[in-house]
């Protein structure tokens, strides 16, 4: 099995359990993000809970204490010794990143990534977010790009779906239709 295959299983149990305990979904992911960042800028830890040398009661104590010096959330720190039980703190990036896509779908966002040749306005930023929530029928979270090669026009990005509306796109297809035609 692979890791995201796992990652998202972990993530989906975590979020059905923070879900059923009415705990702070956000704070949840938080808390997924900041043990992440420790362990990226600590990776000793990480290693120290995979090592066979440790027992496993060693192991689960390192990893309670951790959680109650980050003050992190019941559902989060229950995860965090199981994972450090079974050696498998290597998920957690994988599952930050899956326990957050699950957040945004349950509170109905959806991530959308612009590119243009020059820096857009705020206000058609606003206007852009505003048409793709309406067209999607969730809110829209809009982050922006420039790109200069795409020469004008823009890119959107909405999860795997790309909209590219840019001059570059649109010179190559007539490129390709003259020398198809040729």
């Amino acid at each position: 099995m692979s890791l995201r295959t796992s990652a998202n299983r972990y993530a989906k149990a975590l979020f059905d359990v923070a879900l059923q305990e009415q705990a702070d979904l956000g704070q949840v992911d938080r808390d997924l993000q900041a043990v992440v960042a420790m362990i990226e800028a600590s990776p000793d830890l990480a290693e120290a809970s995979n090592r066979g040398t440790v027992t496993e009661e060693k192991r689960k104590s390192l990893i309670e204490a951790v959680s109650r010096a980050m003050t992190l959330t019941v559902p989060v720190t229950k995860l965090l010794v199981l994972l450090a039980q079974s050696r498998k703190l290597n998920l957690l990036p994988d599952l930050e990143q899956a326990y957050r896509e699950r957040l945004l779908a349950h509170q109905n966002i959806v991530q959308a990534a612009v590119t243009s040749a020059a820096t857009l306005s705020s206000e058609t930023l606003q206007t852009l977010q505003q048409r793709l929530s309406d067209a999607t029928g969730k809110h829209v979270q809009l982050t922006a790009g420039v790109d200069p090669d795409l020469i004008g026009g823009i890119v959107t990005r909405i999860g795997s779906t790309v909209y590219d509306g840019s001059i570059r796109t649109q010179l190559h297809k007539l490129e390709q239709q003259l020398v198809d035609n040729a």
